[in-house]
């Protein structure tokens, strides 16, 4: 039931969303060259099937390879900024004036540099999305309850020890949350590096298809990228509900506090 409430609204919009786009475009409003219908662009999607896909699988590579590259880089990083008090107060202040950099201008020297192959698509996913996990994972670690640190400490627990039965657990609701806002960005950073400069992939063919005004293609493909991230998304839900089902649990219950009617408590009368 909880499922259904969650995924019905956004399915509803998004159908009305279509159907809005369809009679739009069906009755003219806007000319098909520069807006297709929905069906139009299933249609074409559907012929240029295997050219996607074909497309589709280098973009994935470079997702899931970056992705995990930034993943591990990441949790290095926000262990040794946790440890260590002053590396933190020189390295983060850094760590966000990289997000300040243009990736539209990034993404050029990086293909460059590395050239036209999978590495600077790997490199450029793994800077659009290390620096949210690393963000991420220091706030899980700093969410600790101080007085069990103070416990554990006491107890002469060392400062390893420490980090390994409370900081590290504590960051798990903050890690996840985090991975699901990297994820999303992930596919958008590959496609950007292969429309800087690729052999292959989804944005070396939304350029192509841009190139000889085929805009139902380049919206095709834009359908296969967002196919790409939902269900990548996906995979990370079902890892989170995997391992760490009581917050699956947490969100049920506050889902249900949230939705059950409230009683209105009687009216007291002055006297």
């Amino acid at each position: 039931m909880t499922l259904l409430r969650t995924v019905a609204p956004p399915v509803i919009a998004f159908l009305a969303f279509v159907l809005i786009w369809q009679v739009v475009a069906a009755a003219g409003l806007v000319p098909a060259d520069i807006l297709p219908s929905p069906t139009r662009i299933a249609t074409s999607g559907a012929q240029e099937s295997e050219a996607l896909l074909r497309h589709a699988l280098p973009t994935l590579l470079a997702t899931i390879t970056g992705f995990a590259l930034s993943l591990t880089v990441a949790f290095g990083v926000a262990t040794a900024l946790d440890f260590s008090g002053p590396l933190r107060r020189a390295l983060l202040p850094l760590l966000i004036m990289s997000q300040t950099l243009p990736l539209i201008a990034l993404a050029p020297l990086v293909v460059l540099w590395f050239g036209f192959g999978l590495l600077p698509k790997i490199l450029l996913v793994a800077f659009v999305t290390f620096f949210p996990m690393v963000v991420g994972l220091l706030r899980g670690f700093a969410s600790a309850d101080p007085e069990a640190e103070h416990l554990l400490r006491s107890m002469g627990a060392s400062r390893l020890t420490v980090f390994r039965m409370l900081r590290l657990p504590a960051s798990t609701p903050s890690f996840f949350s985090s991975l699901r806002i990297s994820i999303t960005y992930a596919v958008v950073g590959a496609i950007f590096a292969e429309y800087a400069g690729a052999v292959a992939g989804l944005g070396v063919y939304m350029q192509s298809a841009k190139h000889v005004f085929r805009t139902d293609l380049v919206l095709a493909a834009v359908l296969v990228s967002t196919i790409l991230t939902l269900t990548l998304y996906g995979i990370v839900v079902l890892i989170e509900r995997r391992c760490v089902p009581w917050l699956r649990l947490a969100d049920d219950v506050e889902a249900e506090t949230s939705s059950a009617p409230r009683t209105k408590r009687p009216v007291e009368v002055a006297r």
